[in-house]
């Protein structure tokens, strides 16, 4: 006789099932708690002059992802993305998504970040909007590229500046973008320090849009500043990022992408920093 009944056996073995899918969860590197990256744009200075140098030297402060940027060399900047890819993960980091100019050559793009296994590529700047209208047009746009790079086996997503969050004809343009974008294709990397430049509250704007912010940039401010740029390293300024990337997490934010515009003493240092106050942080 069976030792349980086809009853018991089904639970049993829904109960092995949830606890593998756990042990899966915690074993995917896109899930482990505690990963987090870095925009390049931060070490620019560097970066732009020798890039293989560059990421060798970031390669030991806890960094697990990197976020690229698009230059005159292109998105592997000059090396190709295989290539580009296994130096990267030689050092222990994967090259996760980057900034792009999604209007130009886009299906190759798409297709040579696929074949890596990038994440996405991100539209990082449109600031040339006048009217309402226009930011709709945009959000079709980003629909049709978004589109584009699915096709192709890649995400796509629009990262934000300050101009997004700031009124325009009675609404935010930040609304409009989302309200207007296909949830099935379009994401959206939220940049925490220029929402906050002008006034917005990030943890509003993660529950209102629970899901479409996937990737987020976690910038700090100089403390009393008003100056729209006046960035500093993590945890010296005035972001409560413990309280907003614990919500961040709640609503459906994956990747977390430390980035720095300007810096006291050096990029390097500020790297350096930036990836202590983000192993300690908890979320």
């Amino acid at each position: 006789m069976s030792r349980y009944t086809r009853k018991e056996f089904l639970q049993l073995s829904s109960s092995a099932i949830a606890a593998f899918a756990l042990q899966n969860c915690f074993s995917n590197p896109e899930k482990k708690p505690g990963t987090f990256g870095l925009q390049l744009y931060t070490i620019r200075d560097i970066f732009e002059k020798d890039p293989k140098a560059a990421i060798k030297q970031i390669a030991g402060f806890g960094y697990k992802q990197l976020e690229g940027y698009e230059r005159a060399f292109g998105l592997f900047w000059g090396m190709k993305n295989t290539d580009f890819k296994k130096y990267v993960e030689d050092l222990g980091m994967e090259f996760i998504a980057s900034h792009c100019d999604t209007d130009n050559d886009l299906e190759r793009k798409a297709a040579e970040a696929a074949e890596i296994g990038m994440k996405y590529l991100i539209q990082a700047w449109d600031g040339n909007c006048k009217t309402i209208d226009d930011y709709k047009k945009l959000a079709d746009t980003f629909n049709k590229q978004a589109a584009a790079c699915k096709k192709n086996g890649v995400g796509y997503a629009f990262h934000n500046h300050y101009y997004s969050f700031q009124k325009m004809e009675g609404q935010f343009p930040q609304d409009v973008l989302m309200q207007n974008s296909d949830p099935a294709l379009v994401d959206f990397e939220f940049d925490l320090g220029w929402a906050v430049a002008v006034g917005a509250d990030p943890v509003t704007w993660l529950e209102k849009y629970p899901g479409r912010f996937r990737l987020c940039h976690i910038k700090d401010r100089t403390k009393g500043s008003t100056k729209l740029e006046d960035t500093c390293d993590l945890g010296t300024g005035s972001i409560d990022f413990p309280n907003i990337l614990k919500v961040a997490k709640q609503n459906g934010v994956q990747y977390y992408i430390a980035e720095q515009e300007h810096y006291l003493v050096s990029s390097l240092k500020s790297a350096e920093a930036n990836a202590e106050y983000m192993r300690k942080l908890k979320m």
